[in-house]
């Protein structure tokens, strides 16, 4: 199969061409400047995809700067809702599926327990509002669609919360990280994993179990505190930095876009419908951490 990935260089689209790497299946991610999702330009989206020549489409491509998309609510909804719609009908002219990503941020946060899919959705930002709307696009447009709502995703690639903890436990003993929000740390590799699995599925046959809307986190929960605490473990064990970890509130690290609460996202119709339950997180973080460690002591060599 021939994968086509929006989204540049993201988490995302490196994992996706580093599991994909040997497989014999062919892989290719468009970004800008060829597939800008910001212009609102259907026949361009249409274009830079079929320029392409997908088997398949996963579209990774978002606006995921959470605090920023409160100020820049027009750049966050050209492309996380009129761009996922774009790509969306652009797969159903190109007769090709389509795997969304969208977020946790769909929901408020309030539910006492895990999120199912049939869950009602009530974004409290700005960027859970926009991949809200992004979703809505991509099940109105009539592609072939499966759609994978993901959270607390880290990587050895690009920017995320594993790489901040890392790099501050260099500078400080003490860090101070939120106990009172819940999720569940998913690596972008693994989720990779399922995004790929999923496309292969619906290109493979009709059943109508595998389109529509998915959870696809790591297996088990803990809060930013627990995430952060297991970093460091992990990183200790291979002589990296480590810091101790001073338990806080959400009031006391307040940020312009209000954060859910309650993160945990069930992975059970997932497993169901095509076979699928991502590793446990405290399973898959450890060798994240060995290559980043890695890669700190041999910059410092």
């Amino acid at each position: 199969m021939r994968f086509v990935a929006t989204g540049g260089a993201g988490q995302l689209v490196l994992s996706l061409g580093e599991r994909l790497a040997g497989t014999g299946d062919s892989f290719v991610a468009v970004g800008p400047p060829e597939l800008d999702l910001s212009v609102g330009d259907d026949a361009a989206v249409y274009a830079a995809l079929a320029a392409a020549a997908p088997d398949a489409i996963i579209n990774a491509a978002a606006h995921t700067a959470v605090d920023k998309a409160e100020s820049e609510r027009e750049l966050a909804f050209a492309i996380n809702a009129d761009g996922a719609g774009a790509v969306a009908r652009a797969a159903r002219r190109l007769g090709v599926p389509v795997v969304h990503v969208s977020t946790d941020y769909v929901f408020a946060g309030d539910k006492a327990e895990a999120y199912l899919e049939t869950d009602t959705t009530g974004p409290t930002a700005v960027y859970g509002a926009s991949k809200l709307a992004g979703e809505q696009q991509v099940l109105a447009s009539g592609a072939d669609a499966a759609i994978l709502r993901t959270a607390w995703v880290y990587s050895p690639f690009g920017a995320n919360f594993v790489k901040t903890m890392l790099r501050v436990a260099g500078m400080r003993e003490e860090l101070g990280v939120v106990d009172d929000q819940r999720g569940c740390p998913t690596n972008a590799l693994d989720l990779a994993d399922a995004c790929i699995a999923v496309a292969r599925h619906l290109a493979g046959g009709s059943d109508p179990a595998h389109r529509g809307v998915f959870h696809a986190t790591g297996s088990g929960e803990g809060s930013w505190a627990d995430f952060a605490e297991a970093i460091f473990a992990a990183s200790a064990a291979h002589g990296g930095p480590t810091a101790r970890v001073k338990r806080i509130t959400t009031a006391e690290y307040p940020t312009p876009a209000q954060r859910p609460a309650n993160s945990r996202l069930s992975g059970d119709k997932l497993a169901a419908a095509h076979g699928i339950r991502l590793p446990a997180w405290r399973d898959s973080l450890p060798p994240v951490v060995a290559r980043l460690v890695a890669e700190l002591q041999e910059n410092h060599a």
